[in-house]
């Protein structure tokens, strides 16, 4: 399922398909080879990081995490969405995290109709995160205001703020995080494919089973 871009969004429309033209296939992979080798990461205040660093320190909190017994928390739109219970899934079964997401239909309709849609991860956020827990926020425009809102919350109550986005590289999501992902992809089926590898890699990196 591909999230489609708000008004708020900004996403480009560029990325057309090239199912139909010859080369098409390769044409993709080339771009999506060229997305993931100009992945940047940054710290705090977007200090720039190598992605070697970055992802030592991805695996370091996840690891932290899992001594520590804090829980890690994923939160996506759409497709985001659809990664973000992949990827708890993963991390509890492999990696033996405790992972949490928010995909309760009761509780999310509950909480956008009676408060707003920006509320639906910042709502349960407030009862159940605590100091020191980890929130992995995915998001290919970087600016949709519930995924903003969650990691705005969570980075001023104690949390640890993982951010992947795509699209504009001046996004809101990419300058909240400890720690950002940032892929230069401007259509949502390049961009989601490059955070799928992104989370896979670091899955990987913290699974027990080699």
């Amino acid at each position: 399922m591909r999230n489609q871009a708000g008004p708020e969004d900004g996403a480009s429309k560029a990325g057309v398909c090239r199912a139909c033209a010859p080369g098409g296939w390769n044409i993709c992979v080339e771009e999506l080879g060229g997305a993931l080798r100009r992945l940047e990461a940054t710290g705090p205040d977007m200090a720039v990081l190598g992605c070697d660093q970055a992802f030592v320190r991805f695996k370091k909190l996840a690891e932290d995490a899992r001594t520590q017994g804090r829980v890690i928390y994923l939160v996506g739109n759409g497709a985001s969405a659809s990664m973000a219970s992949h990827f708890a899934a993963d991390l509890a079964k492999n990696a033996h995290l405790h992972t949490q997401v928010f995909t309760d239909i009761s509780l999310i309709t509950a909480v956008a109709n009676d408060l707003c849609y920006e509320e639906v991860f910042v709502e349960p956020l407030r009862r159940r995160m605590r100091q020191g827990d980890m929130l992995v926020c995915i998001s290919s425009s970087g600016n949709s205001k519930n995924v903003v809102n969650a990691a705005t919350f969570a980075g001023e109550n104690g949390g640890t703020v993982v951010t992947l986005s795509a699209m504009k590289p001046d996004n809101a999501l990419r300058r909240i995080g400890a720690l950002n992902f940032w892929v230069p992809a401007d259509a949502y089926g390049l961009a989601e494919t490059a955070h799928a590898a992104v989370l896979h890699y670091w899955m990987d990196a913290v699974s027990l089973y080699g």
